[in-house]
Formats: structure tokens, C-alpha cells, sequence
């Protein structure tokens, strides 16, 4: 088990861009796929971009490819989610979240066993 807290959020303008980071407890770090997803008012939590244990596989949603980057650094035990170009639609709570499973369940929501407790980022048109 590992616990993970988020920071990096807050209220940005359209076009903006925020850093999320999201920091583990434990020696076991680099043992964790690592996740982030995001949850808007009144709809369902979903993926947004994955990271493989050594940091050499990454997935995106089709939604933020091209404008996030996740990467990690695991002598920090920390997994960062770059946001650039930002839209209103981006507006949601950001969790990160860490499984130990192979690429092909990056995506899966009930694949990743542990979470944060969010971060909120709102893009202001």
C-alpha cells in the first residue's frame, strides 16, 4: 500500500497552464505503475494519463494528448502531471493513483488500488 497526496492545483484562465505533483509514501515507489485521473461535477471519474514504474511508458487520453505530460521522479517519490494549454472543459478534481499492473490496464479505473485524495483545477473561460 502507498499513500499519495496531491498539490499543484488552483484557478487558471483558458489557455493557461498548472503543474499537479503528486507525492508517495513509502520506499516502494518505483514499483507502481502511477495514474492521474480526473472527476467533474456530476459525471464519472476518468482517465487521463498513465506512467509505467521506470517512466519509459506513458498513455494519454485522447482528450489531453498533445497538451499534458506525466512524468515522474521516483528518488523524489513523486509523479507530476503537466497541464498546458488548458480549457474550461479541463475543470475537474485531479487524483493521482498507483497499481501494480501491466501497461494493458493503465486505463482501468479499478485496476489502480490506491489514491489520492484529489486536487481541484478550474479553468476559467
Amino acid at each position: 500500500q502507498v499513500q499519495l497526496v496531491e498539490s499543484g492545483g488552483g484557478l487558471v484562465q483558458a489557455g493557461g497552464s498548472l503543474r499537479l505533483s503528486c507525492e508517495a509514501s513509502g520506499r516502494t515507489f518505483s514499483s507502481y505503475a502511477m495514474g492521474w485521473f480526473r472527476q467533474a461535477p456530476g459525471k464519472e471519474r476518468e482517465f487521463v494519463a498513465a506512467i509505467s514504474r521506470g517512466g519509459t511508458s506513458t498513455i494519454y487520453a485522447d482528450s489531453v494528448k498533445g497538451r499534458f505530460t506525466i512524468s515522474r521522479d521516483n528518488a523524489k517519490n513523486t509523479v507530476y502531471l503537466q497541464m498546458n494549454s488548458l480549457k474550461p472543459e479541463d475543470t475537474a478534481v485531479y487524483y493521482c493513483a498507483a497499481q501494480l499492473g501491466g501497461l494493458d490496464t493503465f486505463r482501468r479505473l479499478n485496476e489502480y488500488n490506491d489514491w489520492g485524495q484529489g486536487t481541484q483545477v478550474t479553468v476559467s473561460s
